[in-house]
């Protein structure tokens, strides 16, 4: 099974949320159709990154890393290799 951490960005808010998912892609739809409690005040959301990892472990622990990054920072990674939306 593939782990994977993402961010998602509300245009409408200029709002990120960070997860954590075995597929982020079917995660986003889910959260576009306001299946999650926190993220449907603020739908729609547009999937900005996109991050493999090895376990399940190292994705929940590199989520809640990107959960304290700021703006720009979030903004450097979105362009970085390490999002496999840009490769």
């Amino acid at each position: 099974m593939e782990h994977f951490t993402y961010i998602i960005y509300a245009i409408n808010f200029d709002k990120y949320y960070k997860g954590y998912s075995t597929d982020p892609y079917s995660r986003v739809l889910q959260h576009n159709n306001l299946e999650s409690r926190y993220t449907s005040k603020f739908a729609p959301w547009v999937l900005i990154y996109v991050e493999k990892l090895p376990s399940k472990r190292e994705a929940l622990i590199r989520e809640k890393s990107l959960k304290k990054y700021d703006k720009s920072q979030i903004e450097t990674l979105c362009r970085s290799p390490k999002n496999i939306l840009v490769r």
